[in-house]
């Protein structure tokens, strides 16, 4: 995980032959300026030496916020620093704590149709509408059926997942019989069961771990992790957690500006950031992020995690009555 305090951009400019190659790169540093200034030189010269070996590089790198980054670090305004935990400001303007190794597991109420259940219903459907087909009318007939089976197909499994979910409770016990199937199934470990807005959030209490291991990408199949945030975990190599309320859910329709926000802004922009920010953060004082609802497991408790624990619990009010947002 690296979240860099300082963010800095760099050209580099090849001319011959009537060719004129530019190439802009970004740089970034914990300490200084300066360093973020060469670490963007560095990374535009060497851009720009293996376009002119004929590999093909964008020329100008995307400023992209957390969701859009791939193999440039999080871009965001750091709030705080908690040791290795990083509080930061998000594209939106939440707060969200960054961990390298504390295990966060975001787990929507929503399923999504997966292979297991598609492709039962996909051969059941095509097979079923080219037996009808070629049954009632030859094989022209058979084709043609065929093709709105296919079509069909992905509607009816949702249909049928729905009646499933439905069949176990609804979606809110079937998501937490899933995160009690595993920590059952695997002694040692120890969830904290926080209640989000749209689903649950799990936290490992018993050890951290890297967002690289087999364990966690099974934890995360288990109990069908929200797949941007898998995908979020594996590329920035750190958990997260957002830690302060949506501001759409908390009544400001207004978008942080100046929009997008994707960080470092321009400073003469900062003013009306800040006032964004400041009716924010009032704002959001009445509601908490997630709440508390159960400790599973019979593992023991990391004294490292236990002070992120803390740190989470404060931030987004998790023993608190305000409602979530």
């Amino acid at each position: 995980m690296l979240i860099p305090s300082f963010w800095a951009e760099a050209t580099a400019r090849h001319r011959g032959q009537g060719e004129q190659v530019t190439v802009r790169r970004f740089g970034w540093s914990l300490d200084s300026e300066q360093d973020a200034a060469r670490n963007a030189q560095q990374r535009a010269d060497e851009a720009l030496s293996r376009i002119l070996a004929g590999e093909a590089l964008v020329r100008r790198e995307p400023k992209v916020a957390y969701n859009g980054a791939d193999g440039v670090p999080i871009r965001e305004q750091v709030l705080e620093r908690h040791g290795e935990t990083v509080i930061t400001r998000n594209l939106y303007g939440a707060r969200c704590l960054n961990s390298p190794d504390v295990l966060f597991a975001d787990i929507d109420f929503h399923e999504d149709v997966g292979p297991a259940l598609l492709l039962p219903v996909l051969g059941v459907l095509v097979l079923g509408a080219a037996w009808l087909g070629k049954a009632y009318g030859g094989w022209g007939l058979a084709a043609g059926a065929m093709v709105v089976a296919l079509v069909a197909s992905y509607g009816v499994a949702k249909g049928l997942l729905a009646l499933r979910v439905r069949a176990s409770g609804g979606p809110e016990p079937s998501a937490r019989r899933r995160v009690e199937a595993f920590v059952a199934a695997h002694p040692g470990w120890r969830l904290r069961l926080y209640r989000t807005p749209a689903g649950f959030r799990a936290l490992a209490m018993h050890r951290r771990f890297d967002p690289a291991e087999p364990e966690v990408a099974a934890f995360f199949r288990a109990v069908k992790a929200d797949k941007m945030y898998v995908r979020m975990c594996e590329r920035q190599r750190c958990f997260r957690a957002r830690i302060s309320p949506k501001p759409w859910r908390i009544g400001i329709q207004a978008h942080i500006k100046p929009r997008p926000g994707v960080w470092p802004v321009n400073p003469e922009r900062l003013p009306e950031r800040d006032a964004w920010i400041a009716a924010y953060e009032q704002r959001a004082e009445g509601f908490a992020s997630c709440r508390h609802v159960a400790d599973l497991g019979d593992g023991r408790v990391d004294r490292d995690v236990d002070a992120v624990r803390e740190l989470h619990d404060d931030a987004c009010r998790a023993g608190s009555a305000l409602p979530l947002a």
